[in-house]
């Protein structure tokens, strides 16, 4: 039997008490990074130029791997020197404070370059997730007035050009690697481009409350919302990383996110630069045999991945990591969407170290609640609010205002005190939609959780996920995790569906380990588990086997998708949620 409790002695004690009255000390963390109260701030500077300037100059900043097996680096002075030639260039082409710059490129050192040469100049930078197709790539532009576009040729021949006309605010299409597309009409080449910028300081000084980032994030229903982030984000990115991941100067880092989505900008460019370490960027997708090699022969110190990403390493199997060893990795976590209490243990197990736990969103910029280097953990638990976020368990009654909950272990919707430096400052075009999200000072993040007596958190379900059966509000993933248990069952996906004396029973599906086969012996033993673990009232009544779950860009479980076929209900398009 696992104990509930990992107990964990290394790290510093985060003060104050995390999700205390006490205020947070921002301005102390302004100070670390050089901000002056009152003065400039400039994600670019703070991150690219301030290193360069420093005993950091010389130490790579990224290190690229490529799909091929080549490698290299890029030095902070080195990325300094290009990130000011292609602030240069966009100015060039009359790039202003406040103008949109959208990237849509794979993981290569131009994308790097790009945003934080956007950043710099005071362009408001919109990355794209690289796989998105030509309707999703318009919605978005369209609603950001995106003025420079940098893509590759291929992208933008197949996704770009034959809806270029649908796009007026678009003026420029930088392509990263025309020179091997031998050339195409209205763009410009971007070697040609930067050759001929200069290097002088690029610099536009711009405030803490300047927009910088516009990240793009999708419901289940409604059009995309443009959630808009400003340059003094960079304080909860820097803070975060210290105190969730345990980064520090002179680490190697690993996050495993792509740029197009929030945590591969928050995490895996401004955060690591800020502190001053040298990330991995891994250009390729996603083999097991490849990230445990990367793991494995880079050194890497702390990594930052998704729960998807770990399951798939699960299901793998022990043999790829037999004769592995890991002697640089000291801290793991996850993000993205619940990590299930056996994913930490399959940590300890596997690489030495339990996988900690993050939770937060699109909107909140930054890491708001986690399993921190510091606290013991409690596997399935989201952890416990980081210094600086005041975060509250709420009900909210039909005409009435919301109210904070003090007994624990009772559910409600995760509400945070505003003020973090990286709250989202609107949804672009949306100020209805951005109203709802908050109620007095408090940010609605429509996820339903309880917090225990010790003041951990634990996740339900999104309010628009939690089954309601015979009178009992269940979480789907509490019964997803108690599936993955077993020893057979490689990932889960739990939903409700009509029943006619309960109102909703409990349906899962269930994806088996490599060397599992389906048979209904197995299904009738993983019923068996689940109401031994649950209770009958909350065990599922019924499992079926898939060969794979439908999942979201950025690797979470599509409940809602699986719902729609049971019932055989409209689809509609799932293509573009992250």
């Amino acid at each position: 039997m696992r104990p509930s409790v990992i107990r964990q002695s290394h790290g510093e004690a985060l003060s104050p008490a995390a999700g205390g009255a006490t205020p947070f000390a921002w301005e102390q963390i302004g100070r670390e990074l050089g901000i002056t109260p009152g003065g400039p701030v400039n994600i670019a500077q703070l991150t690219v130029d301030r290193q360069a300037a420093s005993a950091r100059g010389d130490q790579p900043a990224f290190r690229f791997l490529n799909a091929d097996g080549g490698r290299h680096s890029v030095t902070y002075r080195e990325l300094a020197r290009l990130t000011d030639r292609f602030g240069n260039a966009l100015k060039s082409l009359g790039v202003r404070k406040g103008d949109c710059v959208v990237v849509l490129c794979g993981r290569s050192c131009e994308l790097y370059v790009a945003v934080l040469g956007a950043l710099k100049v005071g362009a408001v930078v919109s990355p794209l997730f690289p796989a998105f197709g030509p309707e999703p790539i318009r919605s978005r532009m369209a609603q950001a007035n995106g003025k420079v576009l940098v893509t590759t040729a291929s992208a933008y021949r197949r996704k770009v050009a034959p809806i270029r006309a649908e796009l007026p605010s678009l003026q420029h299409v930088v392509l990263v690697d025309d020179l091997r597309a031998g050339g195409m009409p209205d763009t410009h080449d971007w070697e040609v481009l930067l050759q001929a910028a200069s290097e002088a300081p690029a610099l536009v000084a711009t405030s803490a409350d300047d927009p910088a980032l516009l990240h793009f994030t999708s419901g289940t229903t409604g059009m995309p919302k443009g959630a808009l982030h400003v340059h003094g984000a960079i304080l909860t990115h820097y803070a975060t990383a210290r105190l969730a991941l345990d980064l520090r100067p002179d680490d190697v880092f690993w996050c495993t996110a792509d740029p197009g989505w929030v945590t591969g900008m928050s995490y895996g460019i401004v955060a690591p630069l800020a502190v001053g370490v040298t990330s991995i960027v891994d250009e390729a997708e996603f083999e097991a045999a490849r990230w445990v090699s990367i793991l494995e022969n880079e050194g890497v110190n702390v990594w930052y991945t998704a729960p998807t990403a770990i399951r798939m390493l699960m299901k793998a199997g022990p043999a790829l990591f037999a004769g592995r060893r890991f002697p640089a990795l000291r801290f793991v976590a996850s993000v993205g969407e619940p990590l299930n209490p056996q994913a930490v243990w399959w940590g300890i197990d596997t690489l030495g170290l339990p996988i900690h736990d993050t939770w937060w969103q699109t909107e909140t910029g930054g890491i708001m609640v986690a399993n921190s280097v510091a606290d013991d953990i409690k596997p399935g638990s989201m952890g416990r609010p980081l210094p600086g976020i005041v975060a509250h368990v709420v009900r909210h009654r039909a005409g009435e205002p919301r109210e904070v909950i003090e007994t624990p272990d009772t559910v409600g919707e995760l509400a945070l005190e505003v003020g973090w430096p990286s709250m989202f400052r609107a949804y672009l075009g949306q100020p209805e939609r951005y109203g709802k999200c908050f109620a007095g000072n408090l940010y609605l993040s429509g996820d339903l959780v309880r917090r225990d007596a010790d003041g951990y958190y634990w996740f339900v379900g999104r309010s628009d996920d939690v089954i309601k059966s015979a009178g009992h509000l269940i979480g789907p993933f509490e019964v997803e995790s108690v599936l993955m248990e077993h020893p057979a069952v490689a990932e889960a996906g739990v939903i409700g569906k009509p029943d006619a004396l309960a109102g909703e029973a409990i349906k899962a599906f269930v994806t088996l380990r490599r060397d599992v086969a389906p048979s209904e012996a197995l299904r009738t033993e993983l019923l068996a588990h689940a109401r031994r673990r649950l209770g009958a009232a909350v065990a599922p009544k019924e499992i079926a086997f898939a060969e794979c779950l439908p999942h979201t860009r950025s690797g979470k479980i599509m409940r809602r998708l699986l719902k729609a076929r049971e019932l055989g209900l409209p689809e509609g398009d799932s293509s573009t949620l992250e």
